[in-house]
């Protein structure tokens, strides 16, 4: 592994330094090339490195910016009014090149604009997508995008995203990836126009192994790694999941809790099935990737606890070890060259 540096906001999400200060130290120590400019409030950051006795850490350096950028501002507005927030200066510190990546947990709608503004879209790409990885049979990861930053999508659209999750998938399975349509029906004539168009599309790209079309149930269990839709219905597909994750854990555990008898007897008999119940928290798959701009960016959850949020510095270390930015370039001038 090169040297590589990661910028993070470390003021970013519900808890701050509290839990991004933490995740840094930790990535650190697993990581023995990686450095980390810690962006944010410098008395902040200083006081969480002093509680893990990591002030004078050699791989850790302090970016000071004294504002964040509140949940609720809008995007047009952080553009305009964001000069000093960590969320931007984690970015500008990476369009500079004094990083290779920025990791945030802040407001998603203003990291994707400052990170268009800043960043720039790659040739070809007229949207960026965040795109997660999900759990699958047999221990396979799946990859679903968009999961929210572009809330309608024409076909153009659609395949542009396909096109990049099949880049992103590739890098981690180390084959082609299957990329299916999330839609209401397997046939042909299901969907709506923009959904049917995209379809026509990757059937005569040979850059995609498209397979089909996949629906709602299949997520998980069917045979495609990249489920590509639009960042309206991957979002609700994606809550909807975390939902039904944490309630089927919550009634186990409220079902153990009360009997330790029950507790042994279960982590005795059962023991690989809560191990497959940890597998589905949604925390073992935090950090959203924004594909699509000439440099990286990761997302992580608001509210991710520090073993979340180091997820999501693993995801930025792991994508710029793949140069995953460069790898969809070549992957989009492939597929005008077909189209010409």
């Amino acid at each position: 592994m090169t040297r590589l540096t990661i910028a993070l906001d470390a003021m970013g999400g519900d808890f701050g330094p509290q839990v991004t200060v933490p995740a840094s130290v930790q990535a650190l120590s697993r990581f023995a090339d990686l450095k980390v400019m810690l962006v944010g409030d410098e008395s902040r950051i200083q006081a969480s490195l002093r509680q893990l006795n990591a002030q004078h850490h050699p791989r850790l350096s302090i970016v000071h910016a004294p504002d964040v950028i509140p949940n609720d501002m809008r995007p047009s507005t952080a553009l305009r009014r964001s000069a000093e927030t960590s969320m931007r200066v984690a970015l500008e510190c990476v369009a500079s090149g004094d990083a290779d990546a920025c990791v945030s947990a802040g407001n998603t709608g203003a990291l994707m604009a400052l990170s268009k503004y800043l960043l720039k879209l790659l040739p070809g790409i007229d949207r960026p997508a965040l795109v997660t990885a999900l759990p699958g049979a047999n221990y396979q990861r799946k990859w679903l995008l968009d999961l929210g930053a572009n809330v309608a999508c024409d076909a153009d659209t659609l395949f542009q995203f396909a096109v990049m999750g099949a880049v992103l998938a590739e890098a981690e399975l180390g084959r082609t990836p299957r990329v299916g349509l999330l839609n209401i029906g397997e046939e042909a004539i299901k969907g709506n126009d923009w959904v049917r168009r995209c379809a026509d599309l990757l059937l005569h790209s040979p850059s995609v192994h498209y397979t089909g079309y996949v629906e709602g149930d299949q997520i998980y269990t069917g045979e495609t790694d990249v489920i590509v839709c639009d960042g309206f219905v991957g979002n609700v597909a994606l809550k909807t999941s975390e939902g039904v994750a944490r309630l089927i854990t919550d009634k186990v555990k409220a079902h153990l809790n009360p009997h330790p008898i029950k507790r042994w007897i279960a982590k005795w008999l059962f023991s690989e099935l809560l191990n497959q119940l940890q597998q589905l928290k949604p925390d073992q798959y935090n950090g959203a990737s924004l594909l699509g701009l000439r440099s990286i960016v990761v997302k992580s959850h608001g509210r991710a606890d520090i073993a979340a949020y180091e997820n999501a510095i693993f995801e930025a270390v792991h994508e710029v070890e793949r140069q995953i930015p460069t790898k969809i370039s070549d992957r989009l001038e492939a597929v005008l060259l077909e189209r010409h």
